[in-house]
């Protein structure tokens, strides 16, 4: 389920390795980890002297009652590492390149030091709009969640009519759908676009793992959504 296997990392791998960086929920496969996975992550960190970079921009886009887990919110995690977050996601500000750090007060003072060395801050007023944007109530989020929710039960309905059986991711905003049989993920998603101007994301632009698969964007709405179906359906793309 593309969790980590700390096990499978020789100890002489880790003795001289400085950083490991992870990110759950994931981007790409949009796979996420359980808590017990973080606090074995955060026993290997120590135990090898690690600097752990956690990565978690899907923070808030969690369903059915799935609650991804922080670095931070385990016993010794913030002694060891920090924990990134983006704007991006939740708040629709990705052009902006906003994001922030938190955790470990010396590991921020490093990146301070380095940064201040290789860029400038960000305007202003997007850091302004930034502030806003956190102040804003539980409920905005919930309405962010439940958008995405409903384009993701959309689309697995509307592939299962077409033949696919796609599990329900439990955060991000992405599918990821087998191609049809015998096809590579290239050849599939250039089939899709030629026969119906939809645009699919091959798997294997994310590495070797991903052939076979090609991968849907949920950031479109539900119109949208059933409009690339409907062309699909026209076009007689069905998983066989």
């Amino acid at each position: 389920d593309w969790v980590i296997d700390l096990a499978d990392i020789p100890d002489s791998v880790a003795e001289q390795a400085k950083i490991l960086y992870f990110n759950y929920p994931s981007n790409p496969t949009g796979a996420t980890a359980p808590r017990e996975f973080y606090k074995d992550i955060v026993a290997f960190a120590h135990k090898h002297q690690i600097l752990l970079v956690h990565d978690l921009c899907y923070a808030e886009l969690a369903f059915d009652g799935y609650q991804p887990t922080s670095l931070l919110e385990i016993p010794g995690g913030k002694e060891i590492g920090v924990e990134f977050h983006t704007m991006s996601k939740t708040y629709n500000m990705a052009g902006w390149r906003v994001g922030f750090v938190v955790g470990n007060s010396k590991i921020i003072q490093g990146l301070r030091t380095l940064k201040t060395n290789l860029d400038y801050g960000i305007f202003s007023a997007l850091q302004t709009a930034a502030e806003t944007a956190l102040q804003l109530p539980d409920s905005y989020l919930h309405e962010v969640q439940n958008r995405y929710r409903t384009r993701r039960d959309f689309m697995v309905e509307g592939l299962a009519e077409l033949g696919w059986n796609i599990p329900k991711p439990l955060a991000a905003m992405y599918l990821w759908v087998p191609c049809t049989p015998g096809m590579s993920s290239t050849d599939f998603a250039l089939n899709v676009l030629q026969q119906t101007g939809v645009v699919v994301t091959p798997g294997n632009a994310f590495g070797p793992g991903g052939e076979g698969y090609v991968r849907i964007s949920l950031i479109a709405d539900c119109d949208r959504l059933g409009e690339a179906l409907r062309r699909m359906k026209q076009a007689n793309i069905r998983y066989q």
